[in-house]
């Protein structure tokens, strides 16, 4: 395919590819006098229209979304570009991460924040997740027979005094050993202080206060480190309330053994620590990612299974009504069923006996796969573009580094390129012909071109580099 237009369409934008005559040079063919680019050909009705509608951006129809987005790169329209297009195709907008504007703040929010900023942030998650595992499983391990606190135990009510004797009540009752001096509590209490000096840390070093009071990952951390200090709290309060001596009649008991329910209750609060380590896995983000971008189709689902639950339950409590045998006592009673019945777990502990019953079972197996399979493409859809978005980030993120790379080892060739423009704006070039170097010896035969512009210049000294049959030096 070949493309026709005009030179001051291209100069619109100096900044890509083709609006610079330096960048599109090395294209140039002088044999031809025309720029051949071995790209993907359908694209580039995208991109010179791009240049002749002033910047907009359209993909052709016949073109993928990856690879008009690589031609996007390859011809350097920009970043701006990139988002309108992005944007036209339905993408979700990337959000914004600002850094803190003090330079010490920065680092330690890049430490603290991105894993991947340097050795010190790898060793920090490093710690953090090792720190997060042992929290977890310290959580798992103290609930073992073997290790169960002796509090826990249900408490035996004192016996009454004023037996026959009179000193039936006298011997001061077993008292469980405290809490503060168990194994399981000290590595519980080493864990909290990391998890609080982290996040204070955190929050000192933190662009913005209130965005990090609003962030989900904050808020998790602050509520996987309260039951510890509620926990503290109680037992504290309980030693000073009762130091050395344990509840003298049977209200203290019963005192303990509700305290006791609610401390069981903020404890499993602690199970949520494990949401900690999405900060250090981009798998667990993307999940996140995805399931936060699919809120309406999980509305729908949730919906239409509340729906289904309703009518099935319903159906299967009136055709089990006349069986004695039934399992379906009311229709409340046949929820569960019918969300087990539609989500295909099928726990046998609940099932129809009649004929009819058995009828409206299948139709509900039938309704709960079709429900749950309708939103599933487009969930997996938004799992697959948040993937590739995080690959592509991170493909991004090596061509960076290879380009700052590249042009900190091309800094000490600054003047030889300087002398070499300086050369290709003269209209006389001097060339050196290396003529019988097979052969051992050194002549050389210097040659001098002349040529009334630049163009013709460069045309001339591209024909002679394609000539192999001698070794030319520039």
């Amino acid at each position: 395919l070949r493309f026709e237009t005009q030179l001051g369409t291209l100069n619109q934008f100096p900044d890509t590819l083709l609006g610079d005559p330096d960048k599109r040079m090395r294209y140039f063919d002088p044999l031809r006098n025309e720029y051949f680019f071995d790209r993907n050909r359908p694209s580039f009705d995208g991109i010179l229209y791009f240049y002749q509608s002033g910047g907009k951006l359209r993909r052709p129809v016949n073109v993928s979304i990856d690879v008009f987005a690589d031609e996007i790169r390859f011809y350097q329209l920009g970043e701006e570009a990139m988002e309108r297009f992005r944007e036209d195709e339905g993408f979700i907008k990337e959000e914004e991460k600002p850094l803190p504007r003090n330079e010490f703040q920065r680092q330690v929010w890049l430490i603290f924040e991105y894993p991947e900023s340097s050795g010190s942030a790898r060793a920090i998650a490093i710690v953090s997740v090792l720190v997060i595992l042992i929290s977890i499983i310290t959580f798992c391990l103290e609930t073992l027979p073997e290790f169960r606190d002796e509090r826990e135990m249900p408490v035996p009510l004192p016996p009454q005094s004023g037996g026959l004797n009179g000193t039936t009540g006298d011997s001061p009752p077993m008292q469980p050993p405290s809490s503060l001096s168990d194994p399981f509590f000290l590595i519980e209490t080493t864990c909290v202080i990391w998890f609080t000096f982290e996040l204070l840390v955190r929050f000192f070093a933190c662009p913005s206060k209130p965005e990090f009071s609003r962030n989900i990952m904050n808020i998790i951390d602050i509520v996987a480190i309260i039951p510890y200090f509620i926990t503290l709290g109680t037992e504290l309060a309980h030693e000073q309330q009762h130091p050395g001596s344990g509840s003298s009649n049977g209200g203290g008991g019963q005192q303990q053994a509700m305290s006791l329910a609610i401390l069981r209750v903020i404890r499993l609060v602690r199970v949520f620590r494990i949401f900690k380590l999405s900060r250090h896995s981009k798998g667990l983000q993307i999940l996140g990612q995805t399931l936060k971008a699919s809120m309406r189709e999980l509305g729908l689902l949730i919906f239409f299974l509340f729906i289904g639950v309703i009518l099935f339950s319903s159906a299967v409590y009136f055709a089990e009504a006349d069986d004695p045998e039934s399992h379906f006592s009311s229709i409340p009673d046949a929820f569960w069923w019918a969300v087990v019945t539609m989500t295909t777990v099928g726990y046998g502990d609940m099932r129809p006996v009649t004929v009819g019953g058995k009828i409206v079972g299948s139709l509900c197996a039938i309704a709960g796969v079709l429900t749950i399979a309708l939103p599933v493409p487009v969930i997996v859809s938004n799992f697959n573009y948040f993937y590739h978005r995080e690959t592509d980030h991170e493909e991004q993120a090596i061509l960076k580094d290879e380009h700052s790379s590249a042009q900190g080892s091309t800094v000490g060739g600054d003047a030889k390129t300087r002398s070499s423009r300086n050369s290709l704006n003269k209209s006389v070039v001097h060339l050196e012909n290396s003529e019988g170097f097979n052969n051992g010896t050194s002549s050389l035969e210097k040659t001098n071109i002349k040529a009334k512009s630049n163009v013709d210049l460069r045309k001339s000294l591209y024909a002679l580099c394609l000539d192999t049959n001698r070794e030319t030096d520039l």
